[in-house]
C-alpha cells in the first residue's frame, strides 16, 4: 500500500499509469466521482491486489471464498462495491486478497440512526461496535433516545460484537460533570445504575458495555477505579464484556504535550480493553488546531504503557474536520464541521493547496470566501496510516473510528489492504 500525495499537473489518469493501475480501480478505491478533478496535496492510496479474480457465469461469493479458502467477510472487505449488491456478474473483478503484515482489531462508533446502507458497507471492517444511545443521570437512572434493536441485530450478524456506549454527555455532547461526580460519590446511585444497566444489554441483546469516562484526573482516580471494579464485578459475572473510553485530555497551555498522569493500573486490571479517544462533535469551541495529534498520541501511549498491557489498548481518531473563520475570535467565528469528502471538494471549488502537518500528521488549507478567510483542517489517509503504524510500534490491540456514520473509501482501504481484521463468534 502506498499513500501519492498529488502535484501539480497529475491527473487520475497519470497516476494510475505512473503505478500500473487500471483508473477505474484507483477512482473506486479512492471514493472519486467520475470526472472529480483531483487537489495539490490530496491524498490517493495505491493499494495493488495479491489476488485477483474474473467473475464466471455460476459463480457466487460463497464458491469463491471456497476456492481460494478466504472468508465472504474478507471478499467484502475487499470489495465494498458489494455490500449494495445482491449478485455478483460475469467479468466483474472481484479482489481476493491484499498482502498483509498482520493482524488488527477495530472499533467503531456510532448512533442508531445511522443510514442502513452504511451501516452494512461498514461492518465487515469492524471488530466492535460501540451505539452511542444512552445517557446516565446523577440518580443511577438511564435515559434512552431512540430504538437501537436493529443495529444490534444487523452488527451481530457481520461478527462484530455490540456493545452499549453509556456516558454522562447527553447524544449531542453536551458535558455535564456534576452528574458524573454524584454516581462517583454515592453507591446507592451506582447500584441502582448498574441494575438498570443490566436490564437494558440483556433486553437489546449487547454483548458488553463501553463506560465513557470524561473527565479522569489525579485527584478522582481513586473513586473512578472504586466505580469501574463494581461495574465490572457484576456485569463479568454474568458474562458481559466491560470496555471503558478514557478522554487522554490533551491540553496545549505550555506549549509541550500536556495531560493528566494518571495511573491506569486499576482499570487495567477490570477492563477487557481501553480505548484511548478525544470525542469530536458537531460542535466545537476550540481554536484553530489538528483535529487529532500522532505526535500527542505517541508520548501519551510511551507514559500509559507502563500501567496498561498495550494488547489491551485501543487508540481512536476522529473522521471529522472543521473550518474556522480567520481571525478566530471565540464566541464570535464562525466553525463548522466537515467531513473529508466535504473538506477535499471545498478545496477543489476554491482552488486550494492541502499543506500537510507533519507533527500531527493531518492535513489543513487556507481558502478565501466572499473575502473572508478560513482554514481547514481534517483526516486524510495518511493521518489514518499513521495511527495504524502507532498499533504496530506498540503492539496495540487495535484502532478506533470515531465515528462511522460517513462512509468513507480511503480510510478503510488503508486498513484492510494492510491487515486481516479480527473477527468475534457472535454464537
Amino acid at each position: 500500500m502506498v499513500i501519492h500525495v498529488v502535484q501539480q499537473g497529475e491527473t487520475l489518469e497519470s497516476i494510475a499509469d505512473y503505478y500500473g493501475i487500471p483508473v477505474t480501480r484507483l477512482r473506486v478505491d479512492n471514493g472519486l466521482r467520475e470526472n472529480q478533478g483531483l487537489v495539490i496535496g490530496q491524498s490517493i492510496v495505491i493499494a495493488v491486489p495479491e489476488v485477483v479474480y474474473t467473475v464466471k457465469d455460476g459463480d457466487t461469493l460463497t464458491k469463491i471464498a471456497e476456492v481460494f479458502q478466504v472468508s465472504v467477510m474478507q471478499l467484502l472487505q475487499n470489495n465494498p462495491f458489494l455490500a449494495d449488491r445482491e449478485y455478483i456478474y460475469p467479468g466483474e473483478e472481484i479482489v481476493i486478497s491484499y498482502p498483509h503484515r498482520g493482524s488488527v482489531t477495530i472499533h467503531g462508533n456510532t448512533n442508531p440512526n445511522i443510514d442502513s446502507g452504511i451501516l452494512r458497507k461498514t461492518l465487515p471492517y469492524l471488530t466492535y461496535l460501540s451505539i452511542l444511545n444512552y445517557t446516565a443521570t446523577k440518580e443511577g437512572e438511564i435515559i434512552t433516545y431512540f430504538d437501537d434493536t436493529q443495529v444490534v441485530e444487523i452488527a451481530k450478524e457481520y461478527g462484530v460484537m455490540p456493545l452499549l456506549l453509556l456516558t454522562t454527555l447527553t447524544i449531542r455532547g453536551e458535558a455535564n460533570i456534576g452528574i458524573e461526580y454524584d454516581l462517583l460519590l454515592n453507591s446507592n446511585y451506582q447500584n441502582r445504575y448498574i441494575d438498570n444497566l443490566l436490564v437494558i444489554i440483556k433486553q437489546k441483546g449487547y454483548q458488553g458495555v463501553n463506560i465513557s469516562f470524561q473527565y479522569i484526573n489525579v485527584s478522582n482516580i481513586y473513586w473512578y477505579n472504586t466505580f469501574f471494579k463494581l461495574i465490572s464485578d457484576r456485569l463479568n459475572s454474568e458474562g458481559f464484556y466491560v470496555f471503558i473510553t478514557i478522554n487522554p485530555n490533551f491540553s496545549n497551555i505550555t506549549g509541550e504535550v500536556d495531560f493528566e498522569r494518571v495511573d491506569y493500573s486499576i482499570l487495567n486490571e477490570y477492563a477487557q480493553n481501553i480505548i484511548f479517544m478525544s470525542y469530536q462533535w458537531a460542535t466545537n469551541i476550540n481554536p484553530p488546531s489538528p483535529i487529532s495529534s500522532i505526535y500527542k498520541m505517541d508520548v501519551f501511549l510511551s507514559y500509559v504503557d507502563t500501567f496498561i498491557s498495550p494488547d489491551k489498548i485501543i487508540i481512536g481518531i476522529p473522521t471529522i474536520g472543521y473550518k474556522w473563520e480567520l481571525p478566530f475570535l471565540p464566541g464570535f467565528s464562525s466553525i463548522n464541521a466537515i467531513s473529508f469528502e466535504g473538506a477535499v471538494e471545498l478545496a477543489e471549488v476554491h482552488g486550494a493547496v492541502i499543506q500537510f502537518d507533519e507533527l500531527s500528521q493531518t492535513p489543513y488549507y487556507i481558502y478565501y470566501e466572499n473575502k473572508v478567510q478560513y482554514i481547514v483542517w481534517f483526516i486524510d489517509s495518511r493521518s489514518i496510516n499513521a495511527l495504524l503504524e502507532l498499533v504496530v510500534k506498540y503492539g496495540l490491540h487495535g484502532s478506533g473510528i470515531w465515528n462511522i456514520t460517513l462512509y468513507n473509501p480511503q480510510l478503510w482501504l488503508v486498513i484492510t489492504s494492510q491487515f486481516d481484521i479480527v473477527k468475534v463468534n457472535m454464537q
